[in-house]
Formats: C-alpha cells, structure tokens, sequence
C-alpha cells in the first residue's frame, strides 16, 4: 500500500507526524507532500525537525495569495504529483486550503481520499476554514473523526455510516509523545521570562485582527488585563503586520514573543493560568492539559472541548473576558474532562482502519 500525505500549515504538521509514524511501522511505503502554503521557517521548518517528520519528498512552494488563488495553485502542481505517484490512499489533514485542493485533484483523478479531522463544524460559512470542510468530507472515501459528534454531523449531511471512523484526535497523540521534551523545555522557560503565574495569549483570525478598530479595543483590554496577571503573546506573523499599525507601547506585564516551537508552545500552555485563543487546536490541547481555554470566537468546530472540556466562547465581549479573566486569577478557571480516544493512540487506529 501506497500512501500520500498532503500537508501545507503549521497544524497539518502536529497531525501528520503521528499518522506517518504509525504508518511506518507497519511497513507502509509513503509519500509527504508539502504544498508550502507555510513557507516560514519559523512557522513550517522547525515543526518538522521537532516532531519527527521526515524532509519533504515534494514541496511544491505554493507560498501566500488570496484563498481562491493558493487553492488553485495547490491544485495545479499537486495534480502532476498524484498521477506520477498513483497513490492508494491520499490523506488530507484538517480544514486549510491545501486540503481541500487536494480532495478535488483526487476527486477528479478518481483516487481515494482520508480525511483526517473530519466532521467538524463551526455552522459558520463566512469563515473559509468551514467551506473547506465541508467540502472535504463530501468527496472524501473515508472520514476519520476525532469525537462522536463529528460522526453526527456526517451523518446528518448524508454521508454513509460506512464511510466513518471515530478514530480519536491526532493532535493529542502529538502532545502526549512531546509532553516530557516540554516538561524539560519549562525550567529554561520560566527563567527566561522570569515566570510565575501568567496567561497565554494567540491571535490569528482575520475577524480579530485584520480591523484596526476592532483590534485595538481587544489589544487594551488584554493590555490591562496583564496588569492583573502577566500575559505572553507569541506572534503570528499576520498580527505582527496588523499590531505595527497601531503603534502601541506594550507595559512591561504584556510580552511580546517572536512564533515558538512547538515544544517550547507546549511547555508555556501546561503551565498557564489560562489561556486566551481564538485557534481551533488550541482549545483542544487546553482541554486536554486541564488548562482553562477562553476563546475569542462566537463559534467553535470543536464543541467537545466547551461541552466537555476548559474551553469557553468569549467571542467579542471584552466585559465577559475581563470577567472570566480575574475567575482564573482567583482559582475559579473553568475546569473539565477528557473526550473519549483522546488517549494518544488515534493514530495507530487511524494506519490500522487503512490496512
């Protein structure tokens, strides 16, 4: 058996280590393509040497563009790709446009398609993360989710029970293989930044931070809640462009930080307070590490980790942030559970559903 992994963003990667590994053992011959819609090295490079993945067979150096244009341009030099390589089996990983530009080249070449991560839903079609899965999971063979109601919602849009597999979070798996490198990471990191109690902070989403007037009443409410408990701020590179226009003076309380490894992430996150997010995987390794979660989103694709998990919607209220903020502080920070096969081994479900 052939497999073909199509990966293009940095939680692509988390996914992909675990599944390639499992893979692997069971003597399964592979192919790893990186479509390059991450092209950063800080942001793509690092990941694979941190997680075990092997160097690309194919980087096809897609780079940035509008969604339509990175889809279509994926699309155009992965397809020579598939029909060189006549894979079995493609897997594709998550909502990001690589994976969706990979389910239609497959879709169109008449070749079998995973999907793993599938069936979640945020119900939200203005985001273009939700049109890629939905999009997906109707070409897709085979649908591997990581909790049951992503099977529902498969079920739901007509998709053939046949066709799904509750395989558990991939994503997890990755965590628990790297939990004791990050425990390790955290002696360094708390010295480096002189830790004690703090809150970490992510913000990505176009909704949040590609509108200046929207983004600096958020910016100094999070700068005035540092004053009550430190806040460390690693930067997407899409933030850094929006924050250099506001041309704020961060207090020494709200750090600024450069993207992280994955591990050195990890070790920040298990030893917050809290966090505050507005990323989907996020929320479930939050959930996962018992960490409080408070995520600046109306909407989640994730809603194991609200229903059972840290997590809670804050979406745009900055009174509820604030509010939830100094619950954390006082020890009152939500707490939860673990959904079920979120136990680290998703993946060796996932190579053994392909064999």
């Amino acid at each position: 058996m052939h497999v073909l992994h199509v990966v293009g963003a940095r939680p692509n990667f988390m996914k992909v280590a675990p599944v390639h590994a499992a893979l692997a053992k069971r003597g399964t011959r592979q192919t790893l393509v990186h479509t390059g819609q991450h092209y950063d090295a800080a942001m793509s490079d690092v990941f694979f040497e941190q997680l075990g993945i092997p160097q690309p067979d194919v980087n096809l150096g897609v780079g940035s563009g509008t969604h339509s244009v990175q889809t279509a341009e994926v699309m155009k030099r992965l397809e020579p790709v598939i029909v060189e390589r006549r894979p079995d089996w493609v897997l594709v990983y998550g909502d990001v446009n690589s994976t969706v530009a990979a389910a239609l080249v497959c879709a169109k070449l008449r070749v079998q398609v995973a999907h793993v991560e599938a069936g979640l839903r945020s119900r939200d079609r203005s985001m273009p993360e939700e049109i890629n899965r939905l999009v997906t999971d109707q070409l897709a063979d085979l649908l591997l989710t990581p909790s049951d109601d992503g099977d529902a919602n498969l079920l739901a849009e007509g998709i053939p029970r046949e066709r799904i597999r509750c395989v558990g979070n991939v994503m997890i798996d990755t965590l628990v293989s790297l939990r004791r490198a990050a425990d390790d990471a955290w002696p360094r990191l708390r010295d480096q930044h002189q830790l004690d109690r703090y809150l970490l902070l992510t913000l990505h989403r176009p909704s949040n931070v590609d509108d200046p007037d929207k983004l600096l009443p958020i910016v100094e409410t999070l700068i005035d809640i540092s004053r009550q408990l430190p806040v460390l701020f690693p930067i997407h590179p899409r933030t850094r462009e929006a924050l250099a226009s506001l041309r704020f003076a961060p207090p020494s309380s709200f750090v600024l930080l450069e993207p992280l490894a994955y591990i050195d992430f990890l070790a920040l996150q298990a030893h917050a307070a809290g966090v505050i997010t507005d990323s989907g995987g996020i929320q479930e390794e939050t959930t996962f590490l018992g960490v409080p979660c408070l995520t600046m989103r109306e909407n989640t694709e994730r809603p194991v980790t609200v229903s059972i998990g840290t997590n809670m919607l804050i979406g745009n209220d900055l009174g509820r942030l604030r509010d939830e903020v100094r619950a954390i502080a006082e020890g009152r920070g939500k707490r939860g559970g673990v959904p079920p096969l979120w136990d680290g081994h998703a993946a060796e479900r996932i190579a053994d559903v392909l064999r």
